[in-house]
């Protein structure tokens, strides 16, 4: 049984943020403007070994003061008719994920649709 199942497109834009995000904030991120301090690809894992890379990924970035980072999950191109299912299992981890005050997908030159930029809590 598939822990997430998928639900967003390849080539859908994501967005996310917790309440007392400011849209400032969330423009900046959207448009690039937060230094990546960090990144995590996890093209081609199953979804419980990414959901364990994910989770420690972040746990430790935010441990280490880092502010924003890059994780890169893909479109699903070769999920077949499952669709983008890493990429949706992805969306819904880290919007439960405590660390994670926003993110966005990346700009096409850090990866488009196939990544995002994540706001750490300071």
């Amino acid at each position: 049984m598939p822990l997430v199942s998928a639900n967003v497109e390849a080539e859908e834009q994501l967005s996310y943020r917790k309440s007392g995000v400011r849209d400032q904030v969330a423009r900046r991120l959207r448009r690039g403007l937060y230094p990546i301090e960090g990144e995590l690809d996890l093209h081609g894992l199953n979804q419980a070994h990414a959901r364990a890379l994910l989770g420690d990924f972040i746990a430790a970035s935010h441990l280490a003061g880092r502010r924003c980072v890059r994780v890169i999950h893909g479109k699903g191109m070769r999920s077949g008719a499952r669709g983008a299912v890493l990429k949706s299992a992805v969306n819904e981890w880290l919007r439960r994920h405590f660390d994670v005050m926003a993110f966005t997908s990346a700009r096409p030159i850090d990866g488009g649709a196939g990544a995002l930029y994540v706001l750490l809590r300071a």
